[in-house]
């Protein structure tokens, strides 16, 4: 299976599809699934017709980390620093999925573990089956985690709840990660396909410009003081009142209809 069979793209309506595509693997991580993902990420980020993208497994199942069989036999040769230079090159993915200015959905249903989770967190968004199981998985094999987790997590439920998470690696239900603010809904296993879709899509037909902007602020907020944030919201909202979008929801709301929104 090459990598363009491992990572499938389809876009339709603005919405760019990606889906990791081993379900005999439950989606496993293996180089050439990881150089696939990098390639869609970036092509998600840059191609203009992209509005909004989401993230899916196929076989249903989202993924279950590295494939610890195949990274094992297809780095024992390798030197230390080109392994860390390879791992890192496909980390590559969570970083242009949390930075990229357009919306992206995780659907997380079968499981949800390692580096799959943590490609899960570098989302904006992610929509769960009910029977779906999530774990951080690192400590269980040996590893001490990557693709991000550790950062999102933090972000996401401060240092005390990541440490828990990552030292004793729970399985969590879907439910359960749902109310701890790692999963932002979720939908019964047979609607987990329709729901995911739905919910991104809903994106990819908004303001693209404006929810980039409203992205960019939220990760300008993890690192930058105040003043820098005030500083670039004034920029940013400044920018959107400009734009062709922010003018068809002015005109929408005068005439009390719905606003059609073009991307621009």
């Amino acid at each position: 299976m090459s990598a363009n069979d491992m990572v499938l793209q389809q876009l339709e309506s603005g919405l760019l599809t990606i889906t990791m595509n081993r379900p005999d693997r439950r989606n496993a991580l293996n180089p050439d699934m990881v150089r696939g993902l990098v390639e869609a990420a970036r092509r998600a980020a840059e191609d203009y017709e992209v509005r909004a993208v989401l993230l899916k497994g196929a076989g249903g199942t989202f993924c279950v980390g590295g494939d610890v069989k195949s990274m094992a036999e297809g780095r024992t040769a390798l030197p230390f620093e080109a392994k860390v230079q390879a791992l890192r090159r496909g980390m590559e993915v969570s970083r242009i999925l949390h930075q990229m200015p357009k919306p992206v959905v995780a659907q997380l249903d079968g499981a949800a573990a390692g580096a799959g989770l943590s490609m899960a967190l570098a989302c904006d968004l992610r929509v769960a089956s009910e029977s779906c199981k999530i774990t951080t998985a690192f400590a269980k094999v040996g590893y001490s985690g990557d693709y991000g987790g550790t950062f999102f997590l933090t972000q996401l439920l401060g240092s005390a709840k990541a440490r828990e998470l990552y030292l004793t690696s729970p399985v969590l239900t879907a439910k359960e990660a749902c109310d701890l603010g790692m999963v932002t809904k979720v939908v019964p296993d047979a609607e987990v396909d329709a729901a995911a879709r739905e919910f991104a899509l809903s994106l990819a037909q908004g303001p693209t410009v404006t929810l980039g902007y409203i992205k960019r602020n939220i990760n300008n907020a993890e690192t930058m003081s105040l003043e820098a944030c005030f500083d670039a919201e004034a920029i940013h909202h400044t920018r959107c009142g400009d734009t062709d979008d922010h003018k068809e929801a002015s005109k929408a709301f005068v005439e009390k209809r719905k606003a059609e929104f073009k991307g621009h």
